[in-house]
């Protein structure tokens, strides 16, 4: 549900950038208050799990679409609502620059639809409630199922929003909405169950590590280390082997533009569209997880593992950094 810049006016654009910035902002006070130095690693590891598993696309059968996770559902539920945003916008940051996945342009409004509504809304209205009195598989399979279709359709019903407020496209919004929305419930429903099979094994392995659900009874099956190395792990797993056998079908924004508008390939040129598209294109190292000039399996591979290794950087790096200044202060 990436959006390129051909979707979005400046105005929308900027709008969106002020708004994820601004929750953004209050995440990073919320995290620095929080100061929680076991939370740093588990971000870095989900961060990059987050990222290896979008590079998935699954099939919708009987659709010619496709979807992948969106990740702010599965985030939220283990660190938080502001940890799992911050985290999020690592990950869309690092796909829009070093792949060109996303729109610089519309970056912010990608944070505000992919990372917002599952880190925030699907935390607090969702996971917190069904997991107040504390956690079990089957509480964890209703709240992943329920926030992730929930969240996604909002995500879905801000673009066809942010499309229609630029009024830059010929997408009628009344038929893209009717579009974007069903294609979008199937695509939650199996985000949902991605998200509990792994939130069940979290559950298994360190309970204390789901967040909202207060104590736990069960000191869990392996220690947080060895649960950061099995994540680790799927997170290469995923990036470097399983993402070669991603679906080739378009996903459900690009199938829906195609629905409607019979291409996925919208211009936008001049001005500050050109600027940003060069920019974008000088950073984009990899494009479309990709080897420049080149459609080798092995740049897909190489995209999934070095972008793991880049986003816990990143995750990591910042979390040290709010650190260093708190204690500066």
């Amino acid at each position: 549900m990436h959006m390129a810049d051909a979707l979005v006016a400046p105005a929308v654009a900027a709008t969106m950038y002020l708004a994820s910035g601004t929750a953004g902002g209050y995440s990073i006070r919320r995290v620095r208050m929080e100061d929680d130095a076991k939370k740093i690693p588990l971000m870095g590891v989900m961060g990059a799990f987050v990222f290896a598993a979008q590079m998935i696309n699954f099939t919708i059968p009987g659709t010619g679409s496709s979807g992948h996770l969106c990740g702010g559902m599965l985030l939220s539920a283990l660190l938080g609502p502001c940890a799992g945003f911050l985290t999020m916008i690592g990950v869309l940051l690092i796909q829009c620059l070093l792949f060109a996945d996303g729109g610089l342009l519309a970056l912010g409004c990608n944070v505000w639809n992919m990372a917002f509504y599952g880190c925030f809304v699907g935390a607090l209205l969702i996971w917190r409630p069904i997991m107040k009195k504390g956690a079990t598989k089957g509480k964890i399979v209703l709240a992943s199922v329920l926030g992730s279709v929930l969240t996604l359709q909002l995500g879905a019903f801000s673009v066809t929003l942010e499309t229609l407020a630029s009024g830059i496209t010929e997408l009628p919004f009344g038929v893209f909405v009717a579009t974007m929305q069903p294609i979008h419930l199937a695509i939650g429903t199996v985000e949902g169950l991605i998200t509990a099979a792994v939130l069940v094994f979290v559950h298994e392995a360190r309970p204390e590590l789901l967040w909202g659900v207060g104590e736990t009874a069960s000191e869990g099956k392996l220690t947080f280390k060895n649960t950061l190395i099995v994540l680790a792990a799927g997170a290469a797993l995923i990036g470097g082997v399983l993402s070669l056998f991603a679906s080739a079908f378009p996903d459900g924004l690009e199938w829906s533009m195609e629905k409607v508008a019979g291409t996925t390939e919208l211009s936008s040129a001049g001005g500050v569209y050109d600027v940003l598209a060069a920019v974008q294109e000088k950073t984009a190292l990899l494009p479309d997880y990709a080897f420049k000039g080149s459609e080798s399996a092995a740049g897909t591979s190489f995209s999934g593992i070095v972008g793991a290794v880049i986003v816990i950087a990143v995750c990591v790096g910042c979390c040290q950094l709010f650190r260093f200044f708190k204690k500066q202060r």
